[in-house]
C-alpha cells in the first residue's frame, strides 16, 4: 500500500527518493500503519468469534483483548522475520512467508481434488483443462515479470586522458512490469472478493445487481461462506508489509 501512495503522491514519492534517512521514515510509518490496521482486523475477527454461540467457552471482553495481542503479535513476528529474510540475503521476505502459506495448501488441495474426482463430482477432464489453464497462466505471468525493453543509446565519441573513445553502440533494458510480482498479487485478492463483500454485506437492498452467491456458514445463520486459502487476503494487513 504504502509502495502504491509512493507512485501517486509527490511528497512521498521524493522522500522515497531522499536517501537512507528518508527510507527509514518510511519504514517506521510503514510500521506503525501495519500495526494500527492489523489491530483493528484483529479487533473485528476476535469479536466476530465471541457472536458465533457455542465457539467460544468464556465471550468477554477479556477474550477480545488477548485474542487480538495474540494476532497482532504474530503480525509483529511476521514483519520482524520477513526483514530479517530480506536484510540477509535470504531473498524477499514477504513473497517467502506468502508462498509458504501458498506451498502449506497444495497438498491438501490435491487430496480434495481427487477425492471428489473419485468420487465422481467433477470429471477429470475438468481438472486437466484447469491444470493447463493454470499451467499456462503461471507461464504468463512469468514471461511478464522477466519482459525486458531494450533501448538502443549511442554514447558519443569522448577524450579520457590521452585516450580517445570511438562512438559506442549499447542497450538499455527497461522492465516492463515494473510493480514486481509482490503488489500484483497481493491487490488482486482484493479486486475478486470486493463484490462478494459488498454482497455479503448490508447493502443488499441497495445493490440488488449482484448476483446471489451460495455457501453455508458454520455461524449458525444464512450467511454467504468463503473458503479463503490465499495468506495474503486473510492475514491481519499482509499487504502493507512490502
Amino acid at each position: 500500500m504504502i509502495r502504491l501512495l509512493s507512485m501517486v503522491w509527490r511528497g512521498l514519492s521524493s522522500l522515497e527518493r531522499s536517501g537512507e534517512g528518508g527510507r527509514r521514515k518510511i519504514a517506521r510509518a510503514t510500521l506503525g500503519l501495519t500495526l494500527g490496521i492489523a489491530a483493528f482486523q484483529a479487533y473485528g475477527i476476535a469479536s466476530a468469534l465471541t457472536s458465533i454461540p457455542g465457539l467460544v467457552k468464556n465471550p468477554d471482553g477479556w477474550f477480545v483483548t488477548t485474542a487480538t495481542a495474540s494476532m497482532v503479535g504474530g503480525v509483529v513476528v511476521l514483519v520482524w522475520l520477513s526483514e530479517q529474510m530480506t536484510r540477509y540475503g535470504i531473498g524477499n521476505g514477504l513473497a517467502l512467508i506468502l508462498s509458504a502459506g501458498f506451498i502449506v495448501a497444495v497438498p491438501q488441495s490435491i487430496a480434495g481434488i481427487a477425492d471428489l474426482v473419485r468420487s465422481g463430482t467433477i470429471s477429470g477432464n475438468l481438472v486437466l483443462g484447469h491444470f493447463v489453464f493454470w499451467i499456462a497462466i503461471v507461464v504468463v505471468i512469468v514471461l511478464v515479470e522477466g519482459a525486458r525493453r531494450n533501448i538502443r543509446v549511442q554514447y558519443a565519441a569522448q577524450s579520457v586522458g590521452t585516450r580517445q573513445l570511438p562512438v559506442r553502440d549499447a542497450v538499455l533494458p527497461i522492465k516492463l512490469n515494473s510493480a514486481g510480482f509482490v503488489i500484483p498479487v497481493t491487490v488482486a485478492p482484493w479486486i475478486f472478493y470486493l463484490p462478494l463483500a459488498l454482497r455479503a454485506s448490508s447493502w443488499e437492498a441497495i445493490i440488488p445487481w449482484l448476483p446471489q452467491p451460495t455457501g453455508i456458514s458454520s455461524w449458525g445463520s444464512r450467511r454467504t461462506s468463503f473458503s479463503c486459502r490465499s495468506p495474503c487476503s486473510c492475514s491481519p494487513s499482509s499487504t502493507l508489509l512490502m
